[in-house]
């Protein structure tokens, strides 16, 4: 893995970010040596007691579970020698500007998107308190995604906005975390790297969510990066961060408090919201859609906290696969599957490099990239000069499933007869 990224010019960072059992740091110590050995880039780490031990010298990132809120800690993680902090999700811009001008010889890393946690990272302890299971180990209950009544001093359940008792609820499930219209301001406040939540999230989710960010970023970030050496990114879809995994989206602390930051219905994918349900009949759900929006067949759907399958369309008439618990009426419709949306779901990232062909006394030698081979080989003078020149080229310029494309093909050679099947395997033999 850490060799595949690194072809792309990727770094791999490594989560070493447990408390530790006294037992257990002779481990932890062995193993990041030998993550160091095979080229992993940083360890992000909480367990400060680490730097007492014998670790390889391999930069190292404080993580988020060290609480990292004040200029104060971030100055202190510093001069224990962290290159880079991954800050709270709670601080708002004014916070996060005055911890970069405090110490600003230290990396801040952001999150941006993705799941939020109603407690302050490395800060929760309610699944260790209820369930004796550390959200500090890993082991989270995920308490804040359970359903709760909500009562008065008296016992009795309080009413929500609208009368209705507030029982059995998601009180506590926030929204997911969305701060792609903030980026530019957020690289201004001296943040240095975004970070995506992606626990337990499918391939789609890694899929469509990075490549929303990307097309932000390349959108917002003219001038600060050389893309002349970037990969070439191709992909078959329009990236849409409520197509896939979507809780809803809020900004969270950013820019202050901002009202209505949990999701009480459903601690699930809600989805796109795609139009209403105006009522329904058994297994039949009478919909009127938004602009647009074209059901299909195995569409995964949400109303309030019920999910469902359609399984056939006719007009404002959708057939689900189960009847709904509920009778709805005028209830906002969801989709958190779309099958034709996962199904275009394909991208592919190449390298984009130049390739030399030289004459040398011996035979010949192949660049490509940054790989290069030598050939002894007997010259036959070609009969026909532009062909052979252009089999030469033709042939070195296929890179097929490799990582790389051609960009520039140079051949500095006399025309030469020489058979597809040499000029193939040289091609392979260079590019390994």
């Amino acid at each position: 893995m850490v060799s595949y990224a690194h072809t792309f010019g990727v770094q791999v960072l490594v989560t070493l970010n447990t408390l530790l059992h006294d037992e257990e740091y002779p481990q932890a110590v062995t193993l990041a040596h030998k993550l160091y050995e095979i080229g992993v880039d940083a360890l992000i780490i909480q367990d400060l007691h680490l730097l007492d031990f014998d670790l390889p010298p391999i930069r190292l990132h404080a993580s988020t579970q060290c609480d990292n809120r004040t200029p104060e800690q971030v100055a202190h993680l510093r001069d224990l020698g962290f290159k880079r902090v991954v800050l709270a999700r709670e601080l708002v811009i004014e916070e996060i500007r005055a911890i970069h001008e405090a110490v600003p010889d230290i990396e801040l890393e952001a999150f941006v998107h993705g799941a939020l946690c109603v407690c302050y990272s490395g800060r929760c302890y309610i699944s260790e308190i209820l369930a004796n299971r550390s959200a500090n180990r890993g082991a989270c209950a995920q308490f804040c995604r359970m359903a709760y009544d909500l009562l008065d001093a008296n016992g009795n359940e309080v009413p929500d906005e609208e009368g209705k008792p507030i029982h059995q609820r998601y009180l506590l499930s926030l929204q997911d975390l969305d701060r792609s219209a903030y980026l530019n301001e957020l690289i201004e406040a001296g943040v240095t790297t975004f970070k995506i939540e992606g626990r337990l999230k499918d391939a789609d989710y890694v899929t469509n969510i990075t490549a929303y960010y990307r097309e932000k970023l390349d959108h917002c970030a003219t001038g600060r990066q050389n893309k002349e050496h970037r990969p070439i990114y191709n992909r078959s879809f329009e990236p849409n961060p409520e197509k896939t995994f979507h809780r809803g989206a809020t900004d969270y602390f950013l820019h202050g408090r901002t009202p209505h930051m949990a999701n009480w219905g459903t601690p699930k994918s809600t989805g796109e919201y795609i139009g209403k349900v105006l009522e329904t009949r058994g297994n039949i759900l009478r919909v009127r859609l938004e602009k647009g929006v074209t059901l299909h067949n195995g569409d995964g759907l949400t109303i309030g906290g019920e999910g469902f399958n359609v399984n056939g369309v006719d007009g404002a008439l959708v057939k689900i696969n189960k009847v709904p618990e509920s009778r709805y009426s005028e209830m906002p419709l969801y989709r958190n599957l779309d099958v034709e949306f996962a199904k275009s779901l394909h991208s592919e990232r190449r390298i984009p490099v130049d390739i030399v062909f030289r004459e040398t006394e011996e035979g010949f030698t192949l660049r490509i990239g940054d790989h290069e081979c030598h050939f002894p080989y007997a010259k036959e003078p070609a009969k026909n000069a532009e062909k052979a020149i252009d089999t030469i080229r033709t042939q070195i310029a296929k890179l097929g499933d490799t990582p790389y494309i051609a960009r520039e093909i140079t051949i500095d050679s006399k025309p030469y007869f020489i058979p597809i099947s040499v000029l193939n395997e040289w091609r392979r033999k260079t590019i390994l």
